[in-house]
Parts: structure tokens; C-alpha cells; sequence
């Protein structure tokens, strides 16, 4: 794993992941979203560029996918509608993005014998645990429209790797959170709000748990799992076998930053009865037995660092505005 791409670079997981191996020595491409502006997302606050190449293009765009992937002998594929209130908005959006996108990067990589391509799905696409940790024999439940397009595309990645033997493997992250995050992901919505002096914090629904991984060690599983050569055609979970509900986190942050709350409940931040997620819960033995994975990180430690980072960009978030 030498030359590798990463698309969906310029996004919170994506610009973090192509920071760390650009640390860790790789050469790395990194493929934005094309914008009239020339703008790399979050690739901007890069302090080291110099084995950082950026190319800009459209996910759903096959020719620019098929140029950007040439001469990578490892492709990261990120670039994905991630946000899942707005997938009850606009679901063939998710499918043209997330599952065409992953047409894209697969068929390019048959075509051009890439040697190793690492598909992102999510452990949205479980669903309500059905039994708890949660390993990767556990069914898939598609319970938004985003999760079905996630699930969509894992299941043909591994068409890909049965049909043409196409090396490929599927990353199934744990909630990630951390610095660069989306104002619309939990963690970032508290802080903002309360660096933003709220005393009623507009929340959805705040009972169901999650298994949290701060973006620095996710990132290291992605990269771990991309050297393992055990992990071909199977699916790999990335999470810390720890779940804490989003009430109890909404006080562990509260804490942290020595100040008090209301939690408000806003029905525009509730999902769908039947489309709720009520608890996730990471297995993550398969990971730690077939790489030298070791989270750095608690959620303690993850959450200063994020406050710290959120306090210092504030003026970059909106917590007055909810847009999903």
C-alpha cells in the first residue's frame, strides 16, 4: 500500500483519513467534490501537502472516477450522502450517490486491476441491535434510505469480489465523531449550542445508545484494515465495544465543559418511529484479531479534543439553524 486515492476527501472522515496517511508516508490523491470556487473542503487546513495530490470531479461521474483511480494501487472509497434526515427528503439522491458512486469506483477497479479497494458502509445499515455486540454475521436491516443505500452498496462490492474476484473490502464504522464533523451529527450539535450560550438544548430522540470512535483511531482501522491481507470479500467493523445513550452523552459534554442544560425535544430532529436506530453496539474482536488496531482515544479524551477544536472554529457553525 503505497499509492493510494481517497475519495470523499475533502469531508470530516475523508480529510482526516488522507492527513494520516500522508503522516504515515503514503502518496496520496485525494478526490473532492468539483466546485466553481476550487474549493478542497477541509483539505484546506492541510499544513503539509507536498505528498498530497488533489483532483477534483463528481462521484457519480464514471469517467472522473475511472481517471482518478489510475495508477492507485489502493483506492478509500468515502464519498457518500452521509446525513440521513435528509435522505427521507431526496432517497434517489442517496442512490445515485452512494450507490452508483460505488459502481463507479468498482467497475473502474476491475477494469484497471486495482489491487486493493476499501468500500465505507456503516453501522446504520444493522439497523435496532438484534443481539448485542453486534458482529458482522448480524443481519442488515435497511430502516432509512440512506442505510439501504449503504447496505446496496456493500452487497455489490461483494458481488464484485465473488463475480470477479475483485479485491475488495468493506469498512463498517461505529458512530465517528471529532473535529471537522457535520453540525448535523449529534456531538457537534451539543457543543455548538452550548458554546453558542443556549440553555435548551433542540434535540431528537435522546434514549436510543451508540458505540462513539473518535476520527484519529477510526482512521487508523481504515488504514490497518487496507494493509491486512486477511480481510478480502469480508466485512470489518471499527468501533470501541462501549455504548453510552445520547442523554447520558449530553451529560458527559455538559460536564466536560462545567456548564447545565435543558434537553429539548424538536420534532424536526425525530426520526420516524419504525426508521429509528434504538441501540448499537460495536463487536470489534474481528478487528483486533486481524490487525494491530489500538484505539488511542476514550470517549472522555475524544471529547475534549473535540470541544477544544470547536471552541477555537466556532464562528464556522450555525447552532441557531437546523438544516438536515
Amino acid at each position: 500500500m503505497k499509492r493510494v486515492l481517497v475519495t470523499g476527501a475533502g469531508g470530516f472522515v475523508g480529510s482526516h483519513l488522507a492527513e494520516r496517511c500522508v503522516e504515515r508516508g503514503l502518496q496520496v490523491r485525494a478526490f473532492v467534490h468539483y466546485n466553481s470556487r476550487n474549493s478542497w473542503g477541509w483539505l484546506e487546513s492541510f499544513k503539509d501537502t507536498r505528498d498530497l495530490e488533489v483532483v477534483t470531479g463528481d462521484i457519480r461521474d464514471f469517467d472522473a472516477v475511472h481517471r482518478s483511480m489510475k495508477g492507485m494501487d489502493t483506492v478509500f472509497h468515502l464519498a457518500a450522502l452521509v446525513g440521513i434526515p435528509y435522505s427521507y427528503l431526496s432517497p434517489l439522491a442517496y442512490i445515485k450517490t452512494n450507490l452508483e458512486g460505488a459502481y463507479n469506483v468498482l467497475e473502474s477497479g476491475r477494469e484497471l486491476a486495482t489491487e486493493n479497494i476499501l468500500i465505507t458502509s456503516t453501522s446504520e445499515t444493522y439497523g435496532t441491535a438484534q443481539y448485542v455486540p453486534i458482529d458482522e454475521k448480524h443481519p442488515m436491516v435497511g430502516q432509512s434510505p440512506y442505510s439501504a443505500t449503504k447496505i446496496a452498496a456493500d452487497e455489490l462490492a461483494i458481488s464484485y469480489f465473488c463475480s470477479f474476484d475483485l479485491p475488495v473490502k468493506i469498512v463498517r464504522p461505529f458512530n465517528i465523531y471529532g473535529p471537522r464533523q457535520s453540525a448535523r451529527a449529534i456531538i457537534p450539535t451539543v457543543i455548538s449550542q452550548l458554546l453558542n450560550g443556549q440553555r435548551g438544548l433542540s434535540l431528537g430522540n435522546i434514549h436510543p445508545t451508540r458505540d462513539f470512535t473518535f476520527v484519529k483511531d477510526a482512521v487508523d482501522g481504515f488504514i490497518d484494515i487496507g494493509k491486512s491481507d486477511k480481510l478480502f470479500g469480508e466485512i470489518t467493523n471499527i468501533g470501541m465495544n462501549k455504548e453510552i445513550s445520547i442523554s447520558d452523552l449530553v451529560r458527559l459534554i455538559t460536564d466536560l465543559m462545567d456548564t447545565k442544560s435543558d434537553l429539548l425535544k424538536e420534532d424536526e430532529r425525530v426520526r420516524p418511529d419504525k426508521s429509528e436506530v434504538e441501540r448499537l453496539l460495536c463487536d470489534n474482536s474481528k478487528i483486533l484479531g486481524h490487525t494491530r488496531w489500538n484505539p488511542r482515544y476514550t470517549l472522555r479524551t475524544g471529547l475534549l479534543e473535540t470541544i477544544r477544536w470547536l471552541t477555537e472554529n466556532s464562528r464556522i457553525y450555525k447552532p441557531e439553524i437546523y438544516n438536515v
